[in-house]
């Protein structure tokens, strides 16, 4: 089986790892930004926010988590636009686009225990149901979980039972490897149908997601497994297929490369490419949190603060993960 459909199926088919609702943090399998702290939301809503007072966005702007999980990214930010502006909640429209049906209903019910009746959550199955006047697109570590092929030298990789196999790559994948100095890793597939759902649910919009990688290829394979806090790459010779396949998330690092060649080919432009450090601290990350140093206890405060560590920490989240910003006018 090509390996891009054997991931595919690793992750989600009707077995696969995403199929059903899985835990983030530290009941799950790994750890992300929105489990490390709300502060991450309430960034990223300081930036709505100020874009809203500039007259950048609209105040009937729709944001629209992608990829939403649980849902607690969206509701961190609904709250923080709510402290910020009380009428937003009001004027703005929110939602998520998420195709298990599983996750969705677990939205619903985080939704009406954190707002009640409060805050309105529309769901789409697909960006294809999208279609409004502007947007504001946010999603978190998303194009690592999008099927790959791995490359090596003019080969692409194949799986039979425990074994990773190596045959003639078609020309299509050889002429990105060319564009991109590519001589093996991963190339991720779907990047460009999703760029063009994306441009075609909004007739204005932003997009914003953070993830892990570079802007240019490693020439390395990066591809590997989680499960349970413990990192294996996927060549590692003790790793036996049968035993990780659906049972455990399988990821890589991101070409941005590409991811920017995807969006600029369906007319976005790149408003911004940042580590995750630069970009949390120029949203106003550090103004929040002394915000927050004169009305919270000194315990508390020094606990948010080394939670925000590990956001920009150039050792931990801040320099290997990016963001990524683009808008259509």
């Amino acid at each position: 089986m090509r390996f891009r459909d054997y991931m595919q199926e690793w992750l989600y088919g009707e077995q696969g790892y995403y199929r059903h609702f899985r835990g983030i943090g530290k009941e799950g399998d790994f750890y992300t930004a929105v489990s490390t702290s709300a502060f991450f939301g309430a960034t990223i809503a300081e930036e709505i926010w100020r874009g809203i007072e500039a007259g950048r966005i609209p105040r009937d702007a729709w944001l629209i988590e992608i990829g939403a999980h649980r849902g607690y990214l969206l509701a961190d930010m609904i709250q923080w636009l709510y402290t910020r502006d009380p009428a937003l909640v009001e004027t703005m429209r929110f939602a998520t686009v998420e195709r298990q049906p599983e996750v969705r209903r677990t939205q619903r019910d985080y939704f009406d225990e954190r707002f009640g009746s409060g805050v309105r959550l529309e769901q789409f199955a697909s960006l294809d149901e999208v279609r409004v006047a502007y947007a504001y697109f946010v999603s978190n570590e998303i194009f690592d979980a999008f099927a790959c092929d791995l490359y090596k030298e003019g080969r692409r990789a194949e799986v039979e039972g425990e074994a990773i196999l190596w045959v003639e790559a078609e020309e299509e994948l050889r002429d990105f490897a060319g564009r991109h100095g590519l001589h093996q890793g991963e190339i991720a597939s779907g990047y460009e149908a999703f760029a063009g759902r994306v441009a075609g649910a909004a007739e204005a919009l932003e997009f914003v997601s953070f993830d892990y990688g570079e802007r240019y290829p490693r020439n390395d394979f990066s591809i590997r497994v989680y499960r349970g806090h413990r990192t294996w790459p996927l060549f590692d010779e003790e790793l036996r297929l049968s035993e990780v396949y659906q049972n455990t998330d399988i990821t890589y690092d991101v070409n941005f490369a590409h991811v920017i060649e995807a969006f600029e080919a369906e007319g976005m432009k790149l408003r911004h490419y940042e580590t995750q450090a630069r970009a949390l601290v120029r949203m106003g990350l550090i103004e929040l949190l002394e915000e927050y140093a004169r009305q919270a206890s000194q315990e508390a405060y020094l606990r948010q603060a080394d939670r925000i560590k590990t956001l920009i920490a150039p050792t931990m989240m801040g320099d290997r993960f990016k963001l990524i910003h683009f808008e259509k006018r």
